[in-house]
């Protein structure tokens, strides 16, 4: 069953630039991993410090074993040391 991961940021308008370069690079590696089928990444409109990612996985179990990747890790740890709040994950599956 395909999952959506709701993927929440906030950040100031001075980490926006090296928050973009951190998400390219996270991308890029999203986009290899097995089980993973699309994102698209949204702007707040009525607050423009605030992202969200929608990122569709196969399966919840893809989305953790992508979690448990060390590159991913990394970069995640990096972000979140940005923004000085850890980004916030949120699961969901179409209900039946």
């Amino acid at each position: 069953m395909t999952v959506k991961i709701l993927i929440k940021r906030k950040y100031a308008d001075s980490q926006a630039a090296q928050l973009e370069q951190m998400l390219i690079e996270l991308r890029r590696q999203t986009v290899k991993q097995p089980g993973y089928v699309s994102g698209e990444t949204l702007q707040r409109l009525d607050r423009p410090g605030e992202t969200l990612v929608i990122s569709t996985w196969e399966s919840a179990d893809h989305w953790r074993q992508w979690t448990l990747n060390p590159e991913r890790g990394r970069v995640q740890e990096r972000i979140d040391a940005l923004l000085g709040t850890p980004t916030v994950y949120e699961i969901y599956a179409h209900r039946k």
